[in-house]
């Protein structure tokens, strides 16, 4: 029986980082969930790697076939973006273990549709001020960069990953980002443990 390693935690706390790195760990033998977004394909992503890039007909369209698992919208700077996770016959916890990325919010609907049990949450933190500068970092690097998304994400972390809903959410263990090869050392064991 498989297993869903479920990264989340607030932006820029090095979750892709992470996620790159556990992939290419081939003792977990971890298979990529991509999710779907209508957000705008950033600078050096690629269709189908970070996500599959659709308009919001294409999400109307995929949740009129009931095979949305979960979604969020976000109004951003730019207008509303939807990212969601799409039972599109990519995933079977019967033979494999997955790893996706995801939210507080978007872990709790994947646990309920898959069973709790077979959703393993990993939770990374970093602290507020060096969340904030690399952020800046990255976002110095697009082609126009969007500082002002930057900071409404940065701002809506506070609420979307409040104490009393991690509390919740039954998530008692997290990783703190602060030194990568400590970090990751952690989240391996842990990993190694609930699967």
């Amino acid at each position: 029986m498989g297993k869903m390693i479920y990264l989340m935690g607030k932006s820029s706390s090095g979750k892709d980082t992470v996620f790159k790195y556990l992939l290419e760990n081939r003792s977990f033998d971890l298979k990529k969930v991509v999710p779907y977004t209508t957000r705008p394909i950033r600078a050096g992503e690629v269709e189908g790697e970070e996500y599959h890039f659709t308009d919001d007909a294409g999400f109307e369209k995929i949740q009129a076939e009931g095979k949305v698992i979960e979604y969020r919208i976000y109004n951003t700077y730019y207008g509303p973006w939807y990212y969601f996770t799409v039972d599109d016959d990519s995933i079977d916890l019967n033979f494999n273990n997955y790893l996706t990325i995801g939210t507080l919010e978007s872990y709790l609907k994947t646990a309920a549709y898959f069973g709790k049990e077979k959703v393993l949450p990993v939770l990374l933190e970093v602290d507020d001020g060096e969340r904030l500068q690399r952020a800046l970092d990255r976002e110095r690097f697009q082609k126009v960069p969007g500082y002002m998304e930057m900071c409404r994400r940065f701002l809506a972390d506070a609420e979307d990953f409040a104490e009393e809903k991690i509390k919740e959410a039954g998530i008692s263990k997290r990783f703190k980002n602060n030194n990568f090869d400590n970090c990751i050392k952690e989240i391996e064991e842990y990993i190694k443990e609930g699967i």
